[in-house]
């Protein structure tokens, strides 16, 4: 992707096409990138987050980490860290865990809901925005990515 964008809008048809826009993704990430991944349940979060994972060279199997809060992968050639937020009841959960230390440390972080936690979420924060349109087909996706 272009160093200077503000928004850029992907079309996708199939899940190995999402896949494979996750996997360019990863293989741009930079240290200390974050992601917060928006979409409705079943619209591909985490067959795009896989592709992500695949883009940075991540070995381990990714699996989404609703129970847990986050995920950590360090088999790739940075550090991954795959949140999902959805039952997070009060930002302090965050705090528990150190997200600040994933946030700004040397790997990418991926934040699934990050919606929901928006008023801790480093200003630089890349937007990746997962949406259906059934009019267009069943596989059909519309992928936003946006940053500051």
């Amino acid at each position: 992707m272009p160093g200077y964008w503000k928004e850029m809008v992907f079309e996708t048809n199939s899940a190995e096409e999402t896949y494979a826009l996750g996997v360019t993704i990863g293989q741009e990430a930079v240290p200390g990138a974050v992601y917060a991944l928006l979409g409705d349940l079943g619209v591909g979060k985490t067959v795009f987050t896989k592709g992500v994972a695949a883009g940075l060279e991540v070995k381990e199997p990714i699996s989404s980490p609703t129970f847990t809060i986050v995920q950590v992968y360090e088999s790739g050639k940075l550090p991954f860290y795959h949140f999902d937020v959805y039952r997070i009841s009060d930002v302090d959960e965050m705090e528990e865990i150190g997200y600040e230390d994933y946030f700004y440390g040397e790997g990418v972080s991926f934040v699934e809901w990050a919606n929901l936690i928006e008023e801790i979420m480093p200003e630089e924060t890349i937007t990746i925005r997962i949406e259906k349109d059934l009019s267009k087909g069943f596989d059909y996706r519309r992928i936003t990515v946006e940053k500051e």
